[in-house]
């Protein structure tokens, strides 16, 4: 009987602990789904960008270690030019590319595994001129412009709104294809053209060289004579904005929203902290970007129309684009606008609210 009621108590004993394990693992359970998680680690992490503002962020992001906890390494990668962003993305170098929005949409309706995160570029754009009375694109009629980037964004925009000028850029003017803005910038300083379509740095750069020089026959003086932001405003309307560029996630990268939020708030603070600060972020890009001067950089941050906005926010500004290069030139962006995919969610759906305080 004595032997038979001790077992009896430890039987109980043992049930009630076992009892206990099990509340306190459900209660670890719950706590872990109430609780955001670290998403877990990359081994590597490659943020890729051309010589434009819009990859001051990426830099930053790099330097200041934003996400250090993300991945073992976090680099960044330039690209020159676009056959080269577009060999990048279909080839998987790069987890997180910055790149011209109708290239986003073009490779998504042709089968890359990619989502736009942001638009952060709204009008890095100038026509940079010799001539001090050129003002709009009428005043480019019968005139030679270095253009960068044949077909792709810089192309796309002139030629939009030559045409809604009444201009025919086939016509009209006579541009000269080059391979970046940096070749045109090279052609104004070298009195081989007076006109040039540039991005910000490559204006600011082209503006602070002119002014290097003491014989301005060796460098003429520059002006910046057309903003294109501006220009579309007045073709399209005073509320129509230009989206230019922003980040896209590639591959595997896609698929981790918790990851694309910490990317895309990452983004956020460096394009900050770079407007901020001016100088700082001139001296760490141009060591990233060597062909770009950090004083160049610096001044472009207080030109560029530069705010970073979520993929899902920044739609309908991009279809509004999209319709019109379908009219034109569908095989610009895959011959479709992209669908509900194309938009990575915006990433305040998946931060924590204490990162969302913080971004």
């Amino acid at each position: 009987m004595h032997e038979s009621l001790h077992e009896s108590r430890r039987r109980f004993l043992a049930s009630g602990l076992a009892g206990l394990g099990i509340a306190a693992a459900a209660h670890r359970a719950r706590g872990a789904q109430s609780e955001p998680q670290a998403p877990d680690r990359l081994a590597r992490l490659v943020l890729a960008g051309p010589p434009a503002s819009v990859s001051n962020p990426l830099v930053r992001i790099v330097e200041s270690g934003a996400l250090a906890d993300l991945a073992d390494d976090v680099r960044f990668v330039g690209w020159r030019d676009p056959d080269q962003l577009r060999a990048m993305a279909l080839d998987g170098k790069a987890d997180v590319l910055a790149m011209p929005v109708n290239v986003a949409a073009n490779l998504y309706n042709r089968g890359a595994k990619l989502r736009l995160v942001n638009v952060s570029a709204w009008g890095i754009l100038w026509i940079v001129s010799r001539d001090p009375d050129v003002h709009t694109l009428k005043d480019l009629v019968g005139k030679e412009i270095a253009m960068p980037f044949r077909g792709d964004m810089p192309d796309i925009v002139f030629s939009l709104l030559a045409e809604r000028e009444g201009i025919d850029p086939r016509k009209d003017v006579h541009l000269r294809y080059v391979a970046s803005p940096i070749d045109a910038m090279q052609l104004l300083l070298l009195r081989r053209v007076d006109h040039a379509m540039l991005a910000e740095p490559a204006v600011s750069m082209a503006l602070r060289k002119s002014g290097s020089f003491p014989v301005s026959l060796v460098a003429p003086q520059l002006y910046r004579a057309v903003d294109l932001q501006q220009e579309w405003k007045r073709a399209f309307g005073a509320d129509a904005r230009l989206p230019q560029a922003g980040i896209a996630v590639l591959g595997a990268l896609r698929e981790r929203p918790d990851a694309v939020a910490r990317v895309a708030a990452a983004y956020d603070r460096g394009l900050a902290w770079c407007d901020a600060h001016a100088r700082q972020c001139g001296e760490i890009v141009s060591k990233h970007v060597p062909m770009l001067s950090a004083e160049a950089i610096a001044d472009a941050i207080g030109h560029g129309h530069m705010q970073a906005v979520s993929a899902a926010d920044a739609r309908p500004a991009l279809e509004a684009l999209f319709r019109k290069l379908l009219e034109t030139s569908p095989g610009l962006v895959g011959g479709r606008l992209p669908p509900d995919d194309f938009y990575a969610a915006p990433a305040v759906d998946f931060l924590p609210a204490a990162a969302q305080a913080n971004r």
